[in-house]
């Protein structure tokens, strides 16, 4: 039976095989507009690999991704990411050697439409839209505390602040999906709970969709509305994070059985 419910992301039995381990089986996922998803799974079940082919790192061997109707199959990291699609990732890639505004106006530019007469010439068609995507800019970095910063090297920062940096490009792109591969890695206990409250913030105010992979289950369960577990590839469960918790597949993929 199809699911009647809109989605902004529909991924339909996407899978992939790297020799003759299968990653990925079957994994299917609706997320309608402005939701809050969770994808878990102990470590090695496949979760960054699904963000991986629903971003054009890997490409399906089967299966469909879709973003508001359009085919994503096929389609190159950055023709997806200007399709409306933008993650962040488990190891932090910032550009370490850039100021902490360029790489969010980096992110900027992927909305902008530039050419090379009007970036030489300087006409006052460019110089308006750099101007706008400095304000951008700015108010992005302001949203996540850190515009007294802006120009300092982006591998300063601390650790969570490069964290929220990683997510303000990634807003930057002007998302209908945003993906989060661990985001509160290596943050301590008060990092987390602010995490949490800008994750929401963040949903509510760009009126985005948020899936996100994570670790900590306390940052899972106080945040997600569904949660979808992989384990070995494949999905073992799908529902509400209290469905999800005392279901014996979830717990037994976790702590194992007698």
């Amino acid at each position: 039976m199809t699911d009647p419910s809109p989605a902004v992301l529909d991924v339909r039995d996407i899978s992939i095989s790297f020799g003759g381990l299968k990653a990925v089986q079957g994994f299917s996922l609706r997320i309608p507009p402005r939701a809050l998803y969770g994808l878990i799974g102990p470590n090695g079940a496949g979760k960054t690999t699904c963000f991986n082919l629903l971003t054009g790192v890997y490409r399906p061997d089967s299966g469909t991704v879709a973003l508001d109707g359009q085919r994503l199959n096929g389609r190159k990291p950055h023709q997806i990411a200007a399709a409306g699609l933008s993650r962040t990732f488990q190891n932090i890639r910032l550009f370490g050697d850039l100021s902490v505004f360029d790489n969010v106006r980096l992110g900027c530019h992927l909305r902008g439409s530039h050419s090379i007469s009007g970036t030489v010439l300087r006409t006052s068609y460019h110089v308006g839209q750099e101007r706008a995507i400095a304000e951008r800019t700015f108010a992005l970095l302001e949203l996540f505390g850190l515009a007294g910063r802006s120009f300092e090297q982006a591998r300063n920062l601390p650790y969570g602040d490069q964290r929220r940096l990683e997510i303000a490009r990634a807003l930057a792109t002007e998302p209908k999906v945003l993906l989060l591969d661990e985001p509160a890695a290596g943050m301590n206990p008060q990092e987390k709970v602010e995490l949490r409250a800008l994750i929401r913030d963040v949903r509510d105010r760009f009126g985005l969709a948020i899936l996100l992979i994570e670790h900590d289950m306390g940052v899972v369960m106080n945040l997600c509305e569904h949660i979808t577990v992989l384990n070995f590839g494949e999905t073992i469960a799908t529902g509400s994070p209290e469905a999800v918790q005392n279901d014996p597949k979830v717990v037994e993929a976790y702590l194992g059985t007698e």
